[in-house]
């Protein structure tokens, strides 16, 4: 009788069912979206976050290679010589790493720098064509990638990637991440020489606030984005005392 007396009459029942709604609405770290840098070798402060909209415009834009970047088959540059306009054109390298240029023919080019590939190709021309030549190549499409992204993610996969990239640039790829992901400890895995498994470790808040560089992602690397064991076990803990306080039989 003392059961349902109690069933009848429940002051519980409003703050209790309020309580559980709060609790389910308001999440212990809003961070659904990942804010993507405007290019891929600058880093916005945290103020200029962006939204999604802003991240998928920004992911479609075209990318600018880094100095580090080393030409590879199938890039393709835009040749130039200051001074001699006939001279300007696009060209691909083949599969065996040398473009086709007016006069010199054949150039072996993959696995140099621009500014490297700049030097070599003004030599051959100074050698029997033109006077301490200006060579400009400006790479306008890259070799593509394939990154890994797996963990707490909201879309974890393989994806193909055409151009340098950024950590922030491609954990948007993946569409954000998934509820209490660890962004404090995210995982670059890296394949070194000898066969060994390199290992870097990267706070997304120092990197999106700018007190960390924005760190180039290369082919093949694997990005981990852990899940936040005690922010789970908090909520599970939260919701889990919320229960047992409107269960009159417990």
């Amino acid at each position: 009788m003392r059961h349902n007396n109690f069933m009848k009459f429940k002051p519980w029942a409003p703050w209790g069912m309020g309580l559980l709604a709060l609790a389910a609405a308001v999440p212990l770290r809003a961070q659904t979206q990942v804010p993507v840098a405007a290019a891929a070798t600058t880093t916005e402060p945290a103020s200029a976050a962006l939204g999604a909209q802003g991240a998928a415009s920004l992911l479609n834009a075209p990318a600018t290679a880094g100095v580090d970047y080393r030409i590879s088959s199938n890039d393709l540059m835009e040749f130039n010589v200051f001074g001699v306009p006939d001279m300007k054109r696009d060209v691909r390298v083949n599969a065996s790493g040398q473009v086709s240029l007016p006069l010199i023919g054949q150039v072996q080019v993959a696995g140099l720098t621009a500014q490297a590939a700049e030097k070599l190709i003004a030599a051959k021309y100074e050698e029997k064509y033109l006077r301490d030549p200006q060579v400009s190549l400006f790479i306008k499409e890259f070799t593509t990638q394939r990154i890994a992204i797996e963990g707490a993610v909201t879309r974890p996969g393989i994806y193909p990637v055409t151009g340098q990239l950024t950590l922030l640039r491609a954990l948007a790829l993946s569409g954000g991440f998934a509820p209490y992901a660890d962004i404090n400890q995210i995982v670059v895995y890296r394949g070194g020489t000898g066969g060994a498994r390199e290992q870097f470790i990267y706070d997304l808040d120092k990197v999106r606030a700018g007190q960390e560089m924005d760190p180039d992602i290369r082919s093949d690397d694997v990005i981990v984005v852990q899940r936040n064991a005690r922010r789970a076990a908090l909520r599970d803990s939260l919701f889990g005392d919320i229960l047992n306080t409107l269960n009159p039989f417990r």
